[in-house]
C-alpha cells in the first residue's frame, strides 16, 4: 500500500502505544515518518521492529521531550535542517501522573508543559514547513477525558493542583488550542483536526500506583488496543473523506459532537495569547 508514499509525517511519542501504531500504520502505507521520542532506546527498537514488518527504511528517530522548550526548539532546527516540507504532524506524546507533583526544567507543570505547551510551541516552530507542503494536516490525539475537568485561564501553571486531574486539564487544553489553530489556519491550506482514541491499555497508565492498579486491571478488559487506538489517527492523517475538514472532533473515525463549553472561542483565544508567553515565543519566531 503505497498511498502516503512521499508524504513526510512526524509522530510525536511514536515509541509506545499508539504511537507506535501509528509509525506503523503510516510506515506500511509508503511515508516517510520521522519519530519524536523521549526515550531513544525504546525509540529504535520500535523502529527496528516497524522496519523488519514493513521494508519501509524512512524511518528515522529524533530526540523530542515536549516537557523541555529547548529540547522542542533542538528538535524543530534538526528538522528543519533536514526536511524541505512536512505533509502531516501528530501530536501524539502524552504524560500523565497520579500523585506526584512534577515541574519541567522551564518551572511549568510537567503536565501540561508536555501535553499542552509542548505541542504548542512546536507546531509554531515547524508551521512554515507545513505550509510549504500544502494541503497539509495536524492531528491532534485529545481524549474525552476532557469532559470532567475545564482551564483555570486564572492559574496556567497550576503546580499545585491534583496531577491526575491535570492530564484531564489537558486535553481540554489539546482541544481549546486545536480549535482555535483550525480557526487561525482556515483557508490556508492546513487542516486541523482532533480526536479520542478511545480508552487504551497503554504507558500512560503506567504511573498508577498501587491500590488503583486493581480496579484498572479490571477495566482494562474493555480496553482497546494501540493498534486499535491507533485507527482514527492514521485516517485523519491519510484519508482522502478528511481532506477539506478542518476543526472537527472524530472517534473511531466518525465526526462527533464537543461540549459547548470546550467551544468557546473567547476562552480559547485566552489560552492562546497566555501560552505564547509562556513558551517564549519571540519576534524572531514563525507566526500563526
Amino acid at each position: 500500500m503505497t498511498k502516503m508514499q512521499g508524504k513526510v509525517v512526524i509522530v510525536t511519542g511514536a515509541n509506545s502505544g499508539i504511537g507506535k501504531e501509528t509509525a506503523r500504520g503510516l510506515a506500511k502505507m509508503g511515508a516517510k515518518v520521522i519519530m519524536a521520542c523521549r526515550n531513544l532506546e525504546t525509540a529504535n527498537k520500535a523502529r527496528d521492529e516497524i522496519l523488519t514488518e514493513t521494508n519501509n527504511s524512512n524511518l528515522i528517530v529524533y530526540k523530542l521531550d515536549l516537557s523541555s522548550q529547548k529540547s522542542v526548539r533542538q528538535f524543530a532546527a534538526e528538522i528543519k535542517k533536514n526536511e524541505s516540507k512536512i505533509d502531516v504532524l501528530i501530536h501524539n506524546a502524552g504524560y500523565a501522573n497520579t500523585f506526584t507533583k512534577m515541574k519541567s526544567e522551564d518551572g511549568i507543570e510537567l503536565t501540561m508543559a508536555t501535553n499542552h505547551y509542548g505541542n504548542f510551541l512546536l507546531t509554531h516552530l515547524l508551521i512554515d514547513l507545513l505550509r510549504k507542503s500544502t494541503p497539509s494536516r495536524i492531528v491532534i490525539v485529545a481524549s474525552e477525558l476532557y469532559r470532567f475537568a475545564s482551564v483555570n485561564l486564572q492559574n496556567l501553571n497550576p503546580i499545585n493542583t491534583f496531577p491526575a486531574y491535570l492530564y484531564y486539564v489537558s486535553k481540554c487544553a489539546n482541544i481549546m488550542f486545536g480549535l482555535e489553530l483550525a480557526r487561525k489556519l482556515d483557508g490556508s491550506g492546513i487542516t486541523v483536526n482532533l480526536l479520542h482514541p478511545g480508552m487504551i491499555d497503554s504507558g500512560i497508565w503506567k504511573n498508577v500506583p498501587f491500590p488503583l492498579t486493581l480496579p484498572l486491571s479490571l477495566i482494562k478488559m474493555f480496553f482497546k488496543t494501540p493498534e486499535q487506538g491507533a485507527q482514527t489517527s492514521i485516517y485523519l492523517a491519510s484519508s482522502d473523506e478528511v481532506s477539506n475538514v478542518s476543526g472537527k472532533y472524530f472517534m473511531d473515525c466518525k465526526e462527533t459532537t464537543l461540549s459547548a463549553g470546550i467551544q468557546d472561542i473567547e476562552r480559547a483565544k485566552t489560552l492562546w495569547e497566555e501560552s505564547v508567553k509562556i513558551v517564549g515565543l519571540g519576534s524572531m519566531d514563525p507566526k500563526i
